[in-house]
């Protein structure tokens, strides 16, 4: 079995890293009611600052792996049509773009995060992989879907109503001129056009950094842009996840919603927030379970117990 198989095997169980942390004192205070009359929490403008800062120190791109379990996580990638479409949403230095680029000839990746210097080093880190054709492919753009929403070039108000028909046309279109620019965006708004509606989204670590009350926005934006038909793949952090458990009382800025010293958040789903989530934003659930791996701390050979939300979710026809 290669080193990407077991790493998608069921190291632990959820339910008795569950017993095992709601029965530790030490650790009760994850579980207490969260006090609301807190401090008032940074406005999404600062969020957006503390992840453009964090970015500017892990410029060197080292922080982040190529994520290339993906493939193997989401094979929709792999087999999808020519030309598919997909919006990663948050995408980091990129990380997750680059294994997909990698893995499929002719698919077209718009990704978009809310920080600049993110979206500079994943330019930088894709161009320097030397993956074919990667300028026709990979499209980065600025945007806080929780915020804002998704701009119009992506799905036009009047193609979410006839996506069948504009997924068609944007096919035939690419194929008939290979040479069509996809990136060039302002030309797009010139024209009120857009590109049809995506066939994937992915949102990879990136829902637990939004607050928790912009979550439902944000997975509606979501399912507006994606075609009938079309995936949200979803990962993310697991309830009682190690780098849960680390978060100090003070760190708690909500239940199960943390900050960490720079201003960066992160929330902790269980499958149940997950499935509420997604499916009351009208998606069907294709899958839904917890990821449990174990490894060892190399430096002081201690085991480190991880968990992961993994998900797939469709937009109906």
């Amino acid at each position: 079995m290669g080193k990407e198989a077991e790493y998608f095997s069921k190291d632990f169980e959820w339910e008795k890293l569950k017993e095992e942390v709601e029965s530790n004192p030490s650790l009760s205070y994850h579980f207490q009611t969260f006090d609301s009359n807190s401090p008032s929490l940074p406005s999404p403008s600062q969020d957006s600052q503390a992840w453009n800062q964090f970015h500017v120190r892990h410029s060197t791109g080292r922080f982040f792996k190529e994520r290339r379990y993906l493939l193997k996580e989401f094979p929709e990638l792999l087999s999808c049509d020519e030309y598919s479409i997909v919006l990663e949403v948050g995408c980091g230095n990129g990380s997750t773009a680059l294994p997909i680029l990698r893995g499929r000839d002719n698919i077209i990746i718009y990704a978009c995060d809310c920080s600049n210097e993110a979206l500079e080093r994943a330019n930088e880190m894709i161009h320097a992989s030397n993956v074919g054709s990667v300028t026709d492919r990979f499209h980065p753009f600025r945007c806080d879907f929780s915020i804002n929403g998704f701009p119009k070039w992506l799905a036009c108000d009047s193609c979410q109503g006839n996506f069948l028909q504009k997924q068609h046309d944007q096919i035939s279109d690419v194929k008939e001129n290979k040479e069509t620019n996809l990136n060039d965006l302002s030309s797009l708004g010139e024209s009120k056009c857009c590109i049809g509606g995506v066939d994937f989204v992915t949102l990879i670590f990136t829902l637990s950094a939004v607050p928790l009350h912009r979550m439902p926005t944000a997975i509606r934006e979501c399912f507006s842009v994606l075609k009938p038909g079309g995936l949200l793949l979803f990962r993310d952090y697991g309830l009682y996840d190690m780098t849960m458990l680390r978060f100090e009382p003070e760190k708690r800025v909500g239940f199960r919603e943390y900050m960490r010293s720079d201003g960066t958040r992160s929330y902790f789903f269980c499958m149940d927030t997950v499935r509420d989530l997604f499916t009351g934003s009208g998606f069907t659930e294709l899958e839904l379970e917890y990821c449990c791996v174990k490894s060892t701390n190399r430096r002081n050979g201690k085991s480190m117990h991880r968990v992961w939300v993994h998900g797939k979710f469709q937009k109906p026809f």
